[in-house]
Parts: structure tokens; sequence; C-alpha cells
């Protein structure tokens, strides 16, 4: 069975939401890893879990659709959306 290995993309760092806005939308790009073991993925999303929490936000939604591949040896890609809310909103 293929593990699978993370790959973040800029979209997956931490960042406060535009002024005026309670949400923020995030995309983290997972990949598929053909050989080895010791998933990432788990752990990238946890990361931008954690970032977003620490500047004041909590998880709302989160979605998986798959993205592609990148050809023989690239692996598949699993996109994962997360939405964050701001905590503290009246």
């Amino acid at each position: 069975m293929d593990h699978i290995k993370s790959e973040s993309v800029a979209g997956g760092r931490a960042r406060p939401a535009q002024n005026g806005q309670s949400y923020v939308v995030l995309q983290v790009v997972l990949k598929e890893k053909l050989f080895g073991t010791g998933s990432g993925n788990l752990t990238e999303l946890e990361k931008s879990i954690n970032a977003q929490a620490a500047l004041g936000y909590r998880l709302h939604t989160i979605t998986t659709s798959a993205s592609g591949s990148k050809g023989l040896g690239g692996g598949d890609r699993i996109q994962a959306t997360l939405v964050f809310e701001r905590l503290g909103i009246n």
C-alpha cells in the first residue's frame, strides 16, 4: 500500500483574516508517497490548525478533493481546504 507524504503549499501558511472579515481559508496539498513510511499529512494539517489557533481562530470546516497526479513517481495529490473562524466575534 502506498504511504502518504505531505507537501504544504504557500496557502497553508498561517495568516489573519483581512480587516472586517471573520474567516480565513487555507489550502494544503498532500502528496501520496510511492515508497517508504512515515506519513506527514496529519502533522502538516496539525501545524496549519495550530498556527491559526495561535492567531485566535478555530477550525470551522475541512474538505478534501483529488487534485491530480504528477505522473510516474510523482504520486497523487489531495487538496485539503480548511476554513477557520475567528474566535470572540459578537
